[in-house]
């Protein structure tokens, strides 16, 4: 089978490009390295996916690729690639975001309809519920993105609907909620609190550490988009949560367990855009994905140290 990962270097795309590796795919990696974080972590995720003989790389904007030749005799499409980051979608910045997030999806969709591809998976987010009071949220919980970032994703899940409805691509949106693990990127929390345990630094923590998050390890990430190749039915979306929602403050003294280290915090103030919970219902998910989400947070946080400690102490990151 013949795989196109778009988003190949980042955090998700290289867990999952080496999983279909291993599972007997040949895989085409697309990523065109925005300067969202630095490319270090990037290559250094690409690194050993381009050592593998079924791993065939192309540096380039999708805008700018003739997605055409990308997905000839292409048997699967994982769209991971996108402008990432809530906070940084406001203002001038939300062009970006229309561009990679939506303008570039509706092009490879419409490359896709000419195919006869039999998956196209897009990976969403559980930003485009937004503040939505009935938790955990069901995929028919109302939607009400609070930020530019979870409005670009949701335009672009509808992206996904019309062009299953109107051409027959087979398309599966995949919401994700908050995923960790080795190679997540610096701007996410865990990344940040390690590095700043790691240097002795206080963690910047917004609002009052009460909010909650459904954290999601990376390993059932990428098991939960190929249960969606082999099982996910065209059309529909599938929420795909760790089952282990916490709230900040209950996650320090885990991270200092695993650390070994003394957790300092420092406060600050609430951001625009974030929310104050997440919490995935992965009833459907676990109905027609056989999506079990199998690795807690103490073990995944473990791993991210490892990698953390790796990482900051091989580079000039």
């Amino acid at each position: 089978m013949i795989s196109l990962v778009t988003g190949a270097a980042g955090f998700i795309g290289s867990h999952l490009a080496a999983a279909l590796l291993q599972k007997g795919h040949t895989v085409r990696g697309l990523d065109c390295f925005t300067d969202y974080y630095s490319r270090q972590i990037k290559d250094r995720n690409l690194s050993p996916l381009l050592k593998h003989p079924r791993f065939q790389f192309h540096e380039s904007d999708i805008l700018l690729t003739d997605p055409t030749a990308l997905l000839k005799d292409t048997d699967a499409v994982f769209h991971l690639a996108a402008q990432a980051g809530v906070r940084a979608s406001w203002g001038r910045s939300f062009g970006v975001y229309t561009r990679h997030n939506i303008d570039a999806t509706q092009k490879l969709l419409e490359a896709a309809k000419d195919t006869s591809l039999k998956k196209f998976i897009f990976a969403s987010s559980s930003s485009v519920y937004g503040v939505c009071p009935d938790l955990p949220w069901t995929e028919t919980s109302p939607l009400s993105p609070h930020s530019p970032y979870g409005v670009s994703k949701l335009a672009a899940e509808h992206l996904c609907s019309l062009y299953f409805r109107n051409y027959g691509v087979p398309t599966v949106s995949l919401r994700f909620f908050t995923v960790y693990g080795p190679g997540q990127r610096p701007d996410m929390a865990f990344h940040k609190f390690f590095k700043a345990i790691l240097q002795s630094e206080p963690i910047p923590v917004f609002g009052d550490g009460s909010q909650t998050r459904d954290f999601t390890y990376i390993d059932d990430i990428v098991a939960g988009n190929i249960a969606a190749l082999k099982l996910g039915r065209p059309g529909e979306i599938y929420n795909l949560g760790g089952g282990d929602q916490k709230t900040l403050k209950d996650l320090f003294p885990i991270m200092e367990s695993v650390s070994g280290r003394k957790v300092l915090i420092s406060l600050e103030s609430e951001q625009k855009g974030d929310v104050p919970d997440t919490s995935a219902d992965i009833r459907k998910a676990q109905r027609e994905l056989n999506f079990n989400p199998s690795t807690s947070i103490t073990d995944g946080l473990k791993e991210e140290w490892k990698w953390i400690e790796t990482l900051y102490s091989s580079s000039s990151l």
